[in-house]
């Protein structure tokens, strides 16, 4: 089954004393990254949180979102104004010994509430860190799953989309392979045909013997039956990824996209036929369109 590489995932839930809201989203990215904006609290969970994800994904940029509304108890931090102070008359003690101009002190003053000390850590959030993480992690879980399902339904979409797209292609190389007897036989009337003009200036009647020669190495040069079978092989393995791979599809789609161009192109500049021209054109956009797909796909 193919995964979309993008979809978003939501989960709230509550408890008696704070609100939490769960969101993911999810883009195309052929590696894993993951970013987490949540509390400073949960800074310490953030190796849990990507191997939770990791579990159900493999590829894309992650945007993990984790609100945390909370009631007063919450946020009744107090301030340490003593050591407040001594920070305060330190910087502008500093800033007189050197001569700062007044705006540089006063935006270092600015940052004094920052300093070790000055905002003790909650010791209700140290006590409930483990409570908000039993109730954070089913959360956050049911959202990978819903953003899970949201990538299965995109997945089903481009999974047919590329099997009619694979099915473009086949038509278009029946028709390749139906004329590319007619090539040669083309080519041997013409020659067949500047030859006796020219015998007849002279006139000479019968056949050039270096007729068949010339025939035979313009067969051999314009013969695509050999890249006619890989880029079916190619086509069969493609269907069969996209209808049972489960392991990375995607990079392994790349691939197939990647030789099938590479088939189709040597298929171009041998073949030496205007109708077989066309058809490249139209394998060449329908390859394009899978192109642009498979860069979504896991």
């Amino acid at each position: 089954m193919l995964l979309s590489m993008t979809g978003y995932g939501e989960a709230r839930g509550q408890d008696e004393a704070q609100h939490i809201q769960v969101e993911i989203r999810a883009v195309n990215n052929r590696f894993f990254k993951l970013v987490v904006r949540a509390p400073e609290l949960l800074s310490s969970y953030e190796l849990e949180l990507e191997r939770l994800i990791r579990k159900t994904i493999r590829r894309g940029t992650l945007t993990l979102l984790i609100r945390m509304d909370r009631g007063e108890e919450w946020t009744d931090t107090k301030l340490d104004l003593a050591i407040l102070q001594q920070y305060v008359e330190q910087i502008r003690g500093f800033g007189m010994r050197l001569g700062l101009p007044s705006e540089a002190v006063t935006a270092m003053i600015g940052q004094a509430v920052h300093l070790p000390g000055v905002a003790p850590e909650n010791r209700i959030d140290l006590m409930r860190s483990k409570n908000d993480w039993a109730l954070i992690e089913p959360l956050v879980a049911q959202a990978v799953e819903r953003l899970q399902q949201m990538r299965q339904d995109e997945g089903r979409r481009m999974a047919q989309e590329l099997l009619a797209l694979c099915g473009r292609i086949a038509w278009e190389l029946q028709h390749i392979r139906q004329r590319t007897p007619q090539v040669v036989a083309d080519y041997r009337q013409k020659l067949q045909e500047r030859i006796r003009e020219v015998l007849s200036q002279q006139g000479v009647g019968g056949e050039a013997p270096e007729i068949l020669k010339e025939v035979a190495v313009f067969a051999d040069r314009c013969d695509i039956t050999e890249e006619l079978v890989r880029l079916e092989s190619h086509l069969d393995q493609f269907r069969d990824v996209v209808e049972g791979e489960n392991e990375s599809p995607g990079r392994k789609l790349e691939f197939l996209v990647q030789e099938m161009g590479r088939e189709t192109n040597t298929i171009g500049s041998k073949a030496s036929d205007a109708q077989i021209a066309r058809h490249v054109v139209e394998i060449k956009a329908n390859l394009e369109r899978m192109r642009e797909i498979i860069q979504n796909v896991e």
